[in-house]
């Protein structure tokens, strides 16, 4: 006696035509839409993580370059500046 653990499928051709129907119909457009919609996510995410970049290596630039705009700890102390009031 055969004994079967599942049910079978009410209609069969379902499945003998659900491979081709994906490879050919709407399935194939369903793939391509989605995989257009991670490519776009990822397009996203690392414009995000490069924006976060290019932000600290700007700070940074920044910083070094008006760095040298500050004031000496010498030019402070020096008493003989021209510029200084009397």
């Amino acid at each position: 006696m055969f004994n079967r653990s599942t049910r079978p499928i009410r209609f069969p051709v379902f499945r003998r035509l659900w491979k081709p129907a994906i490879a050919t119909g709407v399935g194939g457009t369903t793939l391509a839409i989605w995989f257009e919609e991670i490519i776009a996510f990822g397009a996203e995410i690392l414009a995000l993580i490069f924006l976060t970049i290019m932000a600290g290596v700007i700070y940074l630039l920044d910083i070094f370059i008006f760095k040298s705009r500050l004031p000496r700890r010498e030019d402070l102390e020096n008493k003989n500046d021209p510029g200084a009031k009397k």
